[in-house]
């Protein structure tokens, strides 16, 4: 999976495909990095609609990211999750942590 990155006025997008999990770890946090520092981006949005699986590496990678975010004051928020991720996101509880949209 290489995650990509849509910019959109203060809101940058991150958009996987395929697996998401530890294969994922290294291009999923540059890519999240170069939004992180960007200062005109103002909320994250990971995109998960072409996602078809993600273990709990990939909900590490999430939690990190979180915490990352908000202490580069932004916004973040997981997006067009598939009904297998939503599962599994739904399991974890990450629906009391994130916003799901």
């Amino acid at each position: 999976m290489t995650p990509t990155v849509q910019i959109e006025g203060d809101v940058g997008r991150v958009v996987l495909s395929g697996q998401f999990d530890f294969s994922a770890h290294r291009e999923f946090r540059q890519v999240c990095e170069t939004l992180i520092s960007n200062p005109s981006i103002k909320e994250v949005l990971v995109d998960f609609q072409n996602v078809n699986y993600l273990d709990s590496s990939a909900l590490g990678m999430l939690l990190l990211l979180k915490e990352k975010i908000g202490a580069a004051s932004k916004s973040l928020a997981l997006v067009n999750c598939r009904e297998s991720v939503k599962q599994v996101l739904d399991i974890a509880c990450f629906g009391k942590i994130f916003i799901i949209r």
